[in-house]
């Protein structure tokens, strides 16, 4: 991102503005917004298929079934899909200020010890969409024993909007 992008001109230079949020599997709401902050429900790294539902391209478990590379693409996908949800309640991501933390659960084998590296990918998404400044952030990459649907992982988001927004 240049010194004078957007967040939302990012997000069309990244192919990405036309992404659809993924529906939710349980009853809540993509986000809340409480004062200044944006917390954005966690998902997986779901893609719409060609009749509009959700599935997900990537599923397994890391170690044994995916690797490290397979993982940060599917964190690439969860950090779209946070995005998008935002994006659907806030109308625009050209209201955050930053992104505050992002947190991530990492279906994993005994053995496997990369989660940090597998959250990149959604990091280096954010930091692609928000910029250096705004889109670096704190981060908590934690190891689960399984998932729903297999999903690789999860991830939920904090954001920080700008006064007034």
């Amino acid at each position: 991102m240049s010194p004078r992008e957007t967040p939302e001109h990012a997000l069309s230079r990244l192919g990405l503005s036309d992404v659809r949020p993924p529906e939710p599997i349980g009853r809540f709401v993509h986000g809340v917004r409480a004062h200044d902050f944006f917390y954005v429900s966690g998902t997986y790294g779901t893609a719409k298929d060609a009749d509009g539902n959700d599935h997900l391209p990537i599923s397994g478990k890391l170690g044994r079934d995916l690797d490290v590379g397979q993982g940060y693409e599917s964190a690439r996908l969860v950090a779209i899909n946070l995005l998008a949800m935002a994006r659907a309640e806030l109308g625009s991501l050209d209201v955050v200020e930053r992104v505050v933390r992002l947190a991530g659960y990492v279906n994993a084998g005994p053995e496997f010890t990369q989660a940090p590296a597998v959250l990149d990918g959604a990091s280096d998404l954010l930091i692609d969409v928000f910029g250096p400044e705004r889109g670096t952030h704190a981060r908590i990459a934690l190891y689960q024993q399984g998932l729903p649907r297999d999903a690789p992982l999860a991830a939920e988001l904090t954001l920080l909007l700008r006064n007034g927004s």
